[in-house]
């Protein structure tokens, strides 16, 4: 690999630019690699638990309820900043698209009108709920969710380390 991963302090858009030219001169190499195709399936499915976990909680609709009724988002302008080129990579090869522009300039880069675009979200994203939602929330769904996340966050971890293993080939 040639390209040097952009320093995270680096603006958005360059780490954004960074993982498309990776994508694009790597995806066939990489998605050839059996270890980092199986940890990618597993990723989404540990996704897609949390994020029906968040639904049968009632904590994405309390979400929901406070940006559009509120004014109020955890996904703030600047959160962006937290993702690393690596990480906006490992969102291309699940298929995602990502943003050329912000859509709200008071919220994240990676927000838009139907949620965040992104799979694969730092771990900021995965993990923080506000005091609002722990205090409604019941103690063993909060747990559960816990448990959902905690798999999606050492799978993104595995593979933010498979792939970096892989790009130095």
């Amino acid at each position: 690999m040639t390209l040097g991963e952009p320093p995270l302090d680096s603006p958005v858009e360059a780490k954004i630019s960074w993982a498309e030219a990776c994508f694009d001169l790597e995806r066939s190499r990489l998605r050839a690699d059996q270890h980092l195709a199986d940890l990618l399936e597993s990723l989404k499915t540990a996704v897609q638990r949390s994020r029906e976990r968040m639904c049968s909680t009632g904590i994405a609709d309390c979400c929901r309820e406070c940006e559009e009724k509120e004014g109020g988002s955890c996904c703030g302008a600047g959160l962006e900043r937290h993702y690393s080129g690596i990480l906006l990579l490992i969102n291309r090869l699940l298929g995602v698209t990502l943003p050329k522009q912000r859509e709200d300039p008071s919220s994240c880069f990676f927000l838009s009108s139907s949620g965040c675009t992104l799979l694969a979200r730092h771990v900021l994203c995965i993990n923080y709920v506000c005091s609002k939602i722990t205090t409604q929330t019941k103690p063993n769904q909060l747990a559960a969710l816990r448990e959902a996340e905690g798999e999606e966050i050492l799978l993104l971890f595995q593979l933010k380390e498979t792939l970096r293993k892989l790009l130095k080939r």
